[in-house]
C-alpha cells in the first residue's frame, strides 16, 4: 500500500522532544482498513518513506483517532526543516506476503 501527502511539522514536547506530520483524513480511512493486518503492538503501523531526497523507515503512530508521521532528527537535518514547514511525504505500508 502507498500513500502520499503533505503536512505541518509540528513538535510534541513530551519527556523526549518528536516531531510529526499528520495524516490526512482520507489517508487515515485508508490506513484504517489495513491497520488490524500490519500493526503491532500499540497499533502502531511500519512504514518506509521520503521527504526530499531523503528515505527513512519509522512506524506511524495513532493519535487522537488518526496517525501522525514521526520525523527523525536525521531526517529533518538533511532536508532543513524546521517547524510548521510543510512536507509531502510518500510512504509505503508494508503488506504481509507482498515483500
Amino acid at each position: 500500500m502507498e500513500l502520499e501527502f503533505s503536512g505541518a511539522v509540528y513538535s510534541w514536547r513530551g519527556p523526549a522532544p518528536y516531531h510529526f506530520v499528520a495524516v490526512p483524513e482520507p489517508e487515515r480511512t485508508e490506513l484504517a482498513d489495513v491497520a488490524r493486518l500490519v500493526s503491532y503492538g500499540w497499533g502502531m503501523i511500519p512504514v518506509a518513506g521520503r521527504i526530499g531526497a531523503t528515505d527513512f523507515t519509522t512506524s506511524l503512530w495513532p493519535r487522537e483517532g488518526g496517525y501522525v508521521v514521526p520525523v527523525k532528527d536525521a531526517v529533518r537535518r538533511a532536508e532543513g526543516i524546521e517547524l510548521d514547514d510543510v512536507v509531502t511525504v510518500p510512504l509505503r505500508v508494508a503488506m504481509p506476503g507482498t515483500d
